[in-house]
Order: C-alpha cells, then structure tokens, then sequence
C-alpha cells in the first residue's frame, strides 16, 4: 500500500514538472569567470505568469552541496562551485559554474552564446597597465592583438565560432596567461520541421501548413518569422510572423513538395525545413436524391420534397435542379440555389418524371443519379359486400366477402376486419377481391373492409352478418327447496341449451306428458316452478327449440316423498287384563308415508325401542310386562321429512295372578251380570224405539254383528265427530268368555256420517264404559287400542 502511494506521489510530481517550465539561471555582470572578492547576483528566470515568492539555491563545493533558500529570485554570491535554483512546484535548473579566481588575468565570457549573438570577450588584468600588450588565442594561435583595448567583439556568433579562448599580456619582463574557456555556440533554435493536416488531402479541401520549431527559454524573447515554399523555390507565401499556414481549398494541380523556413528578423539565424510530400486526392463525390415521401408513394395532392445528399464535394457548392428530358424535350433546370432541397407544394399527375440534382463548387460539378418519381392515385373509399347461398345464414354455411375500391393506383392492399379485429390480408393486382368463410356461431358481428394503396387507410361502411346457430341438446335441472323433495314443496325445472340463436323456447315434460313451456327471448335457459304432489315422481324432459331444429334433454328423475301421517297405536295382549308377565304387543302404523319408515315407542315418553318399515306399513315391538309398565304408551313415525306422534294409550296390569282371582270375579261377576241384565232391557228397549222412529239408523262399525267367537276382544278409540244417539250395546256377546257393555253419550243431531277406522278421536262430551262380565280365557289374545278415559 506504501508503494502505490509512493508512486501516486512521484506520478503526481512528475506531471506538474512536465506541465512547469524548466527554469534557468541569468548572471549579473554576466561573466562565470571573476576576480576573487568581487560578486555575482544570480537571478532564477523562465516563470512566464509569475515570480516565486521564495527560491531554493544550492551551491555545490568540493563535493559538496548546501541549499538556502531565500526570498524572491535573486541570489548574491562570491564563492566558486555549481550554482543551481528550484522554485516551489517547479524543477530545478541546469548548473552553473562560477569561478572567482586569485591569479592575475583572466578571461571573462558570457555563460550562453547562441547563434547570431553579439558575443564579447574580455581580458581582465587585476592591475591594468597601459605598458602591456594584450593577445586573444583561439585554440593555442592567436587570433588577435587587442593593443590597449581589453574586449573583443564577435559579431553574430556562429558554429565556426566554437573553440578555446585563452588571452596573454606581455610586460616589459614577462608574459602572463589567463585562464581558458571554451566557447561553444549554441544553437538558436532547431531545423523546422513542416506539418501538414492531411498528406492526400481531398481535391478542394482545405489544408493547415505548420512550420514547427522552438527557441530555447534564454532566447524566449526573439522574434522569429516564417516563408513557405512548393516545389523549387515557389514561394507560397511572404514572410510572415506566424508559423502556420491554412489553404482554403487545394486543388489536385496544386499537389508537389512543400517546405518552410524560419529566420530571425535580422535573417542572420535562418533554416529551412525538409520537403514534405502533398498529394492531393480527386474527390469521390457521391450526389444523390432522397424524397419526401418515398418515391414510391408520391400521391396526387401531396407535398413532394426532393434532397440533394452531397458527399465528398469540398468548398462552398452551389445545387441545380433538373427535370430529365424524355424522348421529344430537352432536360429542363427548374432551380439555381445554395438550398439541397426542391419542393413541389401540390402534386399533380404532370410532375412525374425523373429528376437530378447538379453540385458545382469554384473548380468541379458533380451529378446525381436520376430519381424516377411516379404519381400513384389514391384509393377511393371501398364498398363491402356479402353473398350467400340463401336469405337465412345458419352456423356451417359459407359467405363470400367482396371489397372493391372504384378507384386508385394498384396494387391495392385489402384488409377485412369483424368487430375491428383484423381477420384477412389480401394483396390484390385489381379493384374488386374477394374472400370465403365458413361460418361459425362467432362469425355474427359487423364487418368493414379497408382498402390501402400506400398513402392512407380508407374504410368501407359496415356490413351486419348474423348467423342462426342451431340448439345444442339441453341440460334439465331440478331446483328443490331441499335435498329430498317433499309433498307441497315447489320444484324449479330449469332447462338450458350452451348453445343456440335466440330466442328459444322450452318446453317440459312428465313422462312424455306436457307440463308447459317458457321463453328466453335473449338466450340462455327458462325455468318452470311445479308444486309437488305424491303422482308428482317420475321421468322429466325438457325441449329447446329456435326453429332451427329441436333438441331434447336427457330424462331426469323426481322421487316425491310423502309425509307420514298421524300414526295409530295398537296394544295386543293375550287376555282383557293384562297381568305381571305377559307379553304386549305395541303395534304401531300410519295409514300414509313415503318409506322406509322408522317407527319408535315410548312409556311415559321415555323410548322403549324402534322398529323399521322398509316398505311402508306398521312395525311392532314386543314388551314383557312388570309392574311398572302401567301407565301411558305413543308411538312415533318418521320418514326423514317430518316424525308424526300418535295419541296416548293407556295400560293398566293387575299384580294379582289367576287362581287368587277366581272368588272375586266370581262375586263380581254375578253383580255385573244383575247390571247387565238390566242395562240390556234398557238397551233392547230403546233399540227398538229407534228402529220404529228412524227407519235408515246410523250403523256403528265397532259394533259389527258378524264379530263372533272368533273376535279378539278390543278396546279402540271411539270417533268424536260420529254423532249418535244414546244407545247401550253389548260388546261381542257370544261364544265369548268375557262380555263388554259399551255406554255411549252422544250430544247433537245424528249424523249418518261413516267413521274412518284409522282415525284418532278426542270427543271429550262422549263416554265409554267397559265392564268386565265374564273372565276371560286366558287363551285367546286381547286388543287394546287407544280409549276414552273409564267412567
């Protein structure tokens, strides 16, 4: 890391030297050689835009070399060594050596002589004396006496001026030297050297002569001047003060050797430069014409612009227009300007033709290639027309579009589009094409056609096409209120086609039977409402038709589930009362229901169990019967749409068995058989004042005569709404070991109205009397069913 930053710094050094001129060191008096106790004031010059505040001055003696450093530019000094200065952000001089010597001559010379100085030498004696003669030696001969003079002069220096100097003084006694210095003659500046900004410049091009060479910084302040030459001695130019040369244009005649020279004012320093070779290059012009709009599509009406692109034509040009002649006229100029452009405002069919363009500068002309321009028409607005087969179009059928434009230049390009989505591209050499589909249902919409020639898109007016699709088979849904349809529940039949013109219209069907029709005057389906009856299961169709064609939906099937109704329970036993330990059978049934039916019993409504009727009907449950199993018995039917509850039958068993029994029914049965005797003249006797009163009596069909031994004894609920008369009745009287008397009390009018066996009834006005006359036998089985309470 050290390194870089070592070398950024000497990078950085080195570029702010190579951008400050390097100084150097002036004398005052002028000469390097002085007598010991004398001094000289060194100056540090070459800082063109400044003068350092502080200079550095190093001194080097007998090897070694000590530096001060002191304000301003200027150092006074009287000792012998190498002198050198360095200003802050500069390089440091050349040396200069200065000698202040203890012998008796010397001889004093500047520090620099450059070609064409005035140079003068002196011959110092530290004690003068006008009795010795002075000799100035160049190179060990002399060169000249300088009697009672001590300088000698040489006028404009030159190279032959180089070599030692030494002088002599000769006294009346002897001869004394003085020290050597050797004289070597700078050179002023350096041989110019010619530039020039292209060596094949093109025919016409301007070019930039250059003279280069440099004076020396103690020489900064002469005044050079400069003279260029072609060939053999032509001089291009006079003498000018500046070293560089522009040629507005250089013509192919104008190639050959180039030269310059530099002198002084005084042309004692001049030098000429080497010859340097321009050849000038013919210039590759390339005319050519660009229009807008393209050639191609110049359309009558248009604004047509013609450019002339001028390409290697050197100079100031001048552009001429010319409309090119064809076999009978000559070709015409139509325009003389500095302007590359030609405008015609309007185009009209005359202004075809092929056209060129002329570039001239001072010296050459140059011309384009001919531009053809033809003048095409435009289209006119097309029309779009429609043929089919027949008056009605149907999805599959085939139509031909017909686009024609009545006017413009071809090829004309012919687009049609539906619903401004593009469908055809037809590129066509006439004004009337054509093209076929084969229609779909998507194909119904509005078509236009444009026509386009190159200038601009012209629309046709549009065409209205709509296409009859045919019914595809529709879908039948049914819309329940529920998942399991009931009776009374209102079914949506919805019947729709995916497919299909409107409008359309459904019709539905019940096993083949029409049930009505609705319409869907903007498509889509149509719907049906059914209010559901039990003849309401089975087969649904439906049918959409748009007079096209008729479909019809697959067969749908409708299950209507009917509530089950009021169940009636029923208690079997094997004996009228029922005692701990014989088995009942509750029997319990509902006269309507949809199955399977799920039937349940309760005690005091408690469940005892269920039983199931997969096919409709009544299920029983079997109890063994304790104690506690008196008391009130329902039952419940269920078919999953709604469970019904039956009225309550009440069970009341005896804990006494039957030989403990037998002394008191004896007993009891003689006082029932006294009441019964008596209760049966009563009955018999007002049996037959009915009979003689009412011709036509209301039969009781829980008294049916035909009941003989065979029939189980029963105990059943009596209808409330069958009004009779008062009548008393023995309950199967014969071939039974048990006999029953019934007491009815009936209020109102008699009805001859036929009760409904199954029904359940509650007339709380009605009374029944059972009366156990005659013990049962204990092998034939007892029915009881649901009863009025006992009086």
């Amino acid at each position: 890391m050290l390194l870089w930053a070592i070398l950024l710094v000497l990078a950085s050094i080195r570029g702010q030297f190579a951008t400050t001129p390097k100084p150097f060191v002036s004398l005052h008096p002028p000469w390097t050689v002085n007598f010991e106790g004398e001094t000289v004031n060194l100056t540090c010059n070459g800082f063109h835009l400044y003068s350092p505040r502080k200079t550095v001055w190093y001194h080097k003696q007998f090897g070694a070399e000590m530096s001060r450093e002191v304000p301003g530019n200027t150092f006074l000094v009287h000792e012998s060594g190498d002198y050198r200065c360095q200003a802050k952000g500069s390089a440091s001089s050349n040396s200069v050596h200065l000698i202040f010597s203890k012998a008796l001559l010397i001889l004093q010379a500047p520090l620099a002589i450059f070609e064409g100085d005035s140079v003068i030498l002196r011959c110092k004696s530290k004690a003068e004396s006008a009795m010795t003669t002075k000799t100035i030696r160049k190179n060990n001969r002399p060169l000249i006496q300088l009697d009672r003079r001590s300088e000698f002069h040489i006028y404009h220096a030159s190279l032959k001026d180089n070599g030692d100097y030494q002088c002599t003084e000769h006294k009346q006694t002897c001869a004394v030297s003085s020290n050597t210095i050797k004289i070597q003659v700078l050179e002023l500046f350096p041989r110019p050297m010619l530039a020039a900004s292209s060596s094949q410049p093109i025919d016409g091009s301007p070019v930039t002569l250059t003279c280069k060479t440099q004076l020396p910084p103690q020489k900064s302040h002469v005044q050079l001047q400069f003279r260029f030459f072609r060939d053999n001695q032509i001089p291009v130019t006079d003498w000018r003060d500046s070293p560089e040369l522009q040629i507005p244009a250089l013509w192919i005649e104008d190639s050959g050797s180039y030269w310059c020279k530099a002198s002084t004012m005084s042309f004692h320093v001049w030098k000429e430069s080497m010859r340097s070779r321009i050849q000038v290059q013919r210039a590759a012009a390339n005319i050519q014409i660009r229009t807008v709009p393209t050639a191609e599509s110049v359309f009558e009406g248009q604004e047509l612009v013609l450019i002339c692109l001028v390409e290697g034509v050197p100079g100031p040009i001048t552009v001429s227009w010319y409309k090119l002649p064809n076999k009978r006229f000559k070709s015409t100029k139509i325009q003389d300007s500095q302007e590359a452009e030609f405008k015609i405002h309007v185009v009209t069919n005359s202004d075809a033709g092929a056209y060129s363009c002329i570039a001239r500068n001072s010296r050459r002309s140059y011309t384009s290639i001919p531009m053809t321009i033809n003048v095409r028409v435009p289209v006119s607005q097309p029309v779009l027309t429609l043929s089919t087969v027949k008056s009605r179009i149907v999805e599959g059928d085939t139509v031909t579009f017909h686009c024609e434009a009545h006017r413009g230049s071809l090829p004309i390009l012919y687009q049609i589009f539906r619903e401004n989505v593009f469908l055809k591209k037809i590129e066509a050499t006439s004004w009337r094409r054509s093209v076929s589909f084969s229609l779909t249902a998507e194909h119904s919409g509005n078509y236009y056609c444009i026509a386009n020639n190159g200038l601009k898109n012209k629309s046709s007016q549009a065409v209205n096409l709509s296409i009859t699709v045919p019914v595809s088979r529709p879908v039948l849904t049914l819309r329940a209120p529920r998942a399991q349809a009931v009776v009374g529940d209102v079914v949506e039949l919805h019947c729709e086609a995916h497919r299909g013109s409107p409008p359309i219209l459904y019709l539905f069907y019940h096993e083949d039977v029409t049930l009505g029709n609705s319409s869907a005057p903007s498509g889509g389906g149509a719907s049906f409402n059914l209010s559901l009856t039990a003849e309401h299961s089975g087969n649904y169709s439906c049918e959409a038709n748009n007079t096209v064609g008729a479909q019809q939906s697959e067969m749908v099937t409708l299950k209507v589930t009917v509530p089950v109704s009021r169940p009636v329970l029923a208690l079997r036993v094997l004996r009228a009362q029922v005692v701990v330990g014989d088995v009942v059978e509750l029997h319990c049934e509902t006269p309507r229901g949809s199955p399977p039916i799920l039937y349940r019993f309760y005690h005091e409504d408690v469940t005892l169990g269920n039983s199931s009727a997969p096919s409709g009907g009544g299920a029983a449950f079997n109890l063994s019967l304790t104690t506690e199993h008196s008391g009130n018995y329902s039952c419940e039917a269920d078919n999953g749409v709604g469970a019904q509850r039956s009225e309550v039958v009440t069970l009341s068993i005896s804990g006494l068995t039957e030989n403990r029994s037998g002394p008191v029914a004896t007993g009891v049965t003689g006082a029932l058989l006294s009441i019964a005797g008596l209760a049966a003249g009563a009955l018999l006797f007002h049996c037959w004042l009915s009979r003689k009163t009412e011709r036509k009596p209301a039969p009781n069909p829980s008294r049916n005569s035909s009941d003989s031994d065979t029939q189980e004894p029963t105990y059943h609920n009596v209808p409330a709404w069958i009004e009779l008369q008062p009548v008393y009745s023995n309950v199967n009287p014969r071939g039974s070991d048990v006999v029953y008397t019934e007491v009815w009390r009936i209020q109102g009018e008699t009805k001859p109205t036929a009760p409904s066996a199954p029904a359940l009834l509650g007339n709380k006005d009605s009374g029944v009397i059972y009366s156990q006359v005659k013990g049962a036998s204990a092998s034939r089985p007892q029915l009881l069913t649901s009863s009025a309470p006992h009086r």
